[in-house]
């Protein structure tokens, strides 16, 4: 039987302390112990089932770390209070002083503002490379190099990484590949391809409200326990804990999550192959054009399509905002920066979520003024959505 990532969340089976269907929230932030000695246990890691303190676990925490775990194909996953928190742990845990990390130069703004303009405080140094070439990814590795980092699909540019032939570079020489995979969420599942690690920003299309912010770490068990580690667990020391309350409402959220990338999925398949038709510059991963079609094709759990995120280039930033200000006015989505919500976010990343990226640095990468990313959101008529998009595009002189 083939992998399937929403069955394995289906499969999970919660009840509640008074046999409710939904798991109970544990809302507290310490817990009591029936002796002395299990509170040392407890400290050393040594005993299952017995809370400390929230920072460490809880139980609501476990649970939704539970169903990613199950999800993504680890052994077990660590929330954390955002996408950024589970990141830079990661990062802090995997490498050190006088080491190295060889990254996609296409990442979310903030990952690339934390390995370029952090960490070498730290010493730890970041080598940005053009994740699709291979030979450029493997040039780039140095007998410092800790870890390859990329994303799935790529933060704003939608370039699909070739996570297998990654793993390979990473078996090869002896480095862990982390793979933050926001963007495709059951659409790819970076583990069947040899990643090591797997990240979310759980604020996106896993919680789906933008109601939450929230991160995910997916690994083995072994990781796992050394980012708990009380003495120098990166993430247990650095403090980035989700709230319980935050965690029960995020793994109620997930029970819904195949529906929505199904819907996701198929708006933006639909806006795309018309905005393209129309001549539009777009891209996404499920166009014939897009480079990187046949590889996120090879990946790709069939049921979740091509995911929710694609972008159009409209010339210059002055027609990009004159536009997206227009369908807000049409109320055709929201002129806001994250993704995932019901209905359709657009922005325009160069002066967004990318803006940490030098503008000649955006320019070499090919992130343009005119670019706008959108976020497609769970239209019940999409055709209809689709005309009132092209109206405002006649409207502005983009088509």
């Amino acid at each position: 039987m083939k992998f399937n990532p929403a069955d394995k969340i289906q499969d999970l089976q919660y009840f509640g302390e008074f046999g409710g269907v939904n798991p109970s929230i544990s809302d507290s932030s310490t817990y009591t112990f029936l002796s002395a000695k299990t509170m040392l246990d407890t400290f050393e890691g040594n005993t299952d089932g017995c809370h400390l303190y929230s920072r460490h676990t809880t139980p609501s925490n476990l649970y939704l770390g539970e169903a990613l775990a199950a999800m993504e194909g680890t052994e077990t996953a660590n929330v954390s209070a955002s996408g950024m928190g589970a990141i830079t742990p990661v990062i802090l845990q995997l490498a050190g002083a006088g080491e190295h990390v060889v990254s996609s130069r296409t990442i979310y703004g903030g990952t690339y503002a934390f390995l370029k303009n952090f960490i070498p405080r730290l010493g730890i140094k970041t080598t940005f490379v053009d994740i699709t070439k291979l030979d450029i990814v493997e040039a780039a590795i140095t007998e410092n190099t800790k870890i390859l980092y990329c994303e799935a699909v790529s933060n704003p540019l939608l370039e699909v990484a070739d996570i297998k032939g990654l793993s390979a570079l990473a078996k090869k020489y002896n480095l862990k590949l982390v793979v933050d995979n926001t963007f495709s969420p059951l659409s790819i599942s970076p583990i069947k391809f040899g990643a090591d690690v797997v990240i979310h920003s759980l604020t996106k299309f896993i919680n789906g409200s933008s109601d939450t912010v929230g991160g995910v770490i997916c690994g083995t068990q072994e990781f796992i326990n050394n980012l708990r580690s009380v003495n120098d667990g990166a993430s247990m020391l650095l403090g980035a804990t989700m709230d319980s309350l935050r965690a029960a409402s995020i793994l109620k959220n997930m029970r819904t999550l195949h529906l929505r990338m199904k819907q996701h999925s198929y708006n933006a398949a639909f806006l795309a192959d018309k905005f393209q038709a129309d001549g539009l510059k777009t891209v996404y991963p499920g166009l014939a054009s897009h480079p990187s079609h046949k590889l996120f094709k090879s990946m790709m759990n069939d049921d979740f399509g091509f995911g929710g995120m694609l972008t159009i280039n409209v010339g210059s930033l002055e027609k990009a905002n004159e536009l997206m200000e227009l369908m807000q006015r049409r109320n055709l989505g929201n002129l806001a920066v994250s993704l995932g919500f019901y209905k359709t976010l657009f922005s325009a990343p160069g002066t967004s979520t990318s803006s940490e990226i030098p503008e000649e640095e955006q320019k070499e990468m090919g992130l343009s003024d005119g670019l706008i990313r959108f976020s497609i959101g769970l239209d019940n008529d999409i055709n209809r959505s689709y005309e009132m998009m092209k109206e405002c595009m006649i409207e502005v002189g983009v088509l």
